[in-house]
């Protein structure tokens, strides 16, 4: 959860670098809430609004969180455009997402936790 919590204070940092740890905590959680609300909003019948809604304020947290992780793995933020591209976009990114991080680079130092 730290991880998560860590990524949303730094929603405005497109800048630096994100470990694999602090990118898939992230998405892990954003996923485990987005079910979960989907599911409260099934279960009282309320109105679809609950899970645009929390996916509209979790666009930038997970886009600087990619970015960062992006930079991690030593690859530019201009790389997130392969998203435009169906299906493949998102498997090019997902492959980036899970390269280890490269030693010192352009984006900043290896750092450890």
């Amino acid at each position: 959860m730290q991880w998560y919590i860590k990524a949303l204070k730094n929603y405005r940092g497109f800048t630096g670098r994100a470990t694999r740890t602090e990118y898939w905590m992230f998405f892990l959680f954003n996923i485990i809430f987005f079910i979960t609300l989907a599911f409260l909003q099934e279960m009282l019948g309320i109105i679809h609004l609950l899970t645009p809604l929390y996916s509209l304020a979790m666009f930038l947290p997970a886009l600087a969180v990619l970015l960062r992780r992006l930079h991690d793995s030593g690859k530019s933020g201009w790389w997130v455009l392969f998203c435009l591209i169906p299906m493949v976009g998102f498997v090019i990114l997902t492959v980036f997402a899970c390269l280890p991080s490269e030693g010192n680079n352009k984006y900043g130092s290896n750092f450890k936790y």
